[in-house]
């Protein structure tokens, strides 16, 4: 097992990454405050692994499990009120801990109810899917969609621990696997060339799912995540380089009404159109862009958006961004594989030709 520090004043917690952890009560004792803990897992996940989490916690407290319907579309308002209704109804105090067994979107649901509930209670991240153990379970980012825009809604609320048993990735669809695959290649793009390269030339190991070459991946870019959001934890700057893609990925999982494609599809896609840009405005050499979209093609991941989606429509999606302030668009691109910046010096009309560019048929 190998162990991370995410290092924040008060604040605190390992992100523990190994195999045979669900089941390992001594992971969870030192984490749980008091004997009352609810699980929030999904339909999917529940019959696959509730069993050895429920187990483990039952040792040192009292285990209530709460499921709800899997997939995005169920990330809302509606589903976190449901939560709320079981958590008043047996009478869940402020020292209950909730435990997130699942993907990103249980991770993010539960860490909002969790914020939110009697003004916040203690919450433990359990993440079973590779783009939740790499990116969504860590940081401390919280929340749900609204249909105008995604993540629109949500809390800075970091967990007492990160749970990522890599077994878990053994009944991950190919398709979910390679979703995990993009942000993995999100942190060599924005920070970490070495690992990109790593990456050049290991992705067909990651793929076959080879346990060594998933462990290294998964621990680089935890600690990649945990190092960026030691330095700004609620965003205030240089976090936001962690959105590289987002913003044109946010775009069109709200076109798609959060069905059809899966997050990291739509964030590869999003990469691909942001280091077109960063190569158009003479910012990235255009062998780097090329290698961000050679990396992704071989992952089996889209580097265009989905048929029928123009850049109009990026455009008035862009305008809910969270990263727009004052009105000014702010995206997130490269000066070379390794170095992100954070910019709004481009124009209407060069956005809008790599947004055509991309959206050609």
């Amino acid at each position: 097992m190998k162990t991370i520090s995410v290092n924040l004043p008060g604040r605190s917690y390992p992100i523990y990454i190994g195999t045979e952890l669900l089941g390992n009560a001594k992971l969870f004792e030192p984490h749980i405050r008091n004997k009352k803990v609810l699980v929030v897992t999904n339909s999917t996940i529940e019959p696959l692994y509730a069993r050895p989490v429920v187990d483990a916690i039952s040792s040192v407290a009292d285990v209530d499990t709460f499921v709800i319907p899997d997939g995005e579309i169920h990330k809302n308002l509606d589903t976190i009120s449901l939560i709320f209704d079981h958590m008043i109804g047996t009478a869940c105090d402020r020292n209950t801990t909730v435990v997130a067994l699942g993907g990103g979107v249980v991770g993010d649901i539960s860490g909002f109810v969790a914020a939110c509930y009697q003004r916040g209670v203690p919450f433990i991240q359990i993440p079973t899917t590779l783009l939740a153990q790499v990116d969504s379970s860590v940081g401390g980012k919280t929340g749900v969609n609204h249909k105008l825009g995604k993540n629109m809604i949500g809390a800075f609320y970091q967990p007492q621990c990160v749970i990522a048993d890599t077994n878990t990735l053994n009944s991950l669809p190919d398709r979910e696997l390679k979703a995990g695959l993009a942000e993995i290649i999100k942190y060599g793009a924005i920070r970490d060339a070495a690992f990109f390269s790593w990456l050049e030339s290991e992705i067909g190991s990651l793929l076959d799912r080879n346990p060594e070459s998933l462990a290294h991946a998964i621990e680089r870019s935890c600690q990649n995540k945990s190092e960026v959001v030691e330095e700004d934890e609620r965003e205030a700057g240089m976090r936001a380089i962690l959105n590289f893609g987002h913003t044109f990925g946010h775009a069109i999982e709200t076109w798609l009404g959060y069905e059809t494609w899966l997050h990291g599809e739509a964030v590869a896609a999003g990469m691909v159109i942001a280091a077109d840009l960063s190569a158009k405005l003479d910012l990235l050499d255009q062998t780097e862009s090329n290698r961000i979209k050679q990396l992704i093609e071989k992952t089996g991941l889209p580097t265009r958006p989905p048929t029928g989606m123009k850049s109009k429509d990026f455009l008035e999606l862009m305008k809910l961004d969270k990263k727009v302030q004052s009105g000014k668009m702010r995206l997130i691109l490269l000066t070379k594989i390794g170095k992100a910046v954070i910019s709004s010096e481009f124009s209407h009309a060069e956005l809008e030709h790599v947004l055509n560019s991309s959206t050609a048929d």
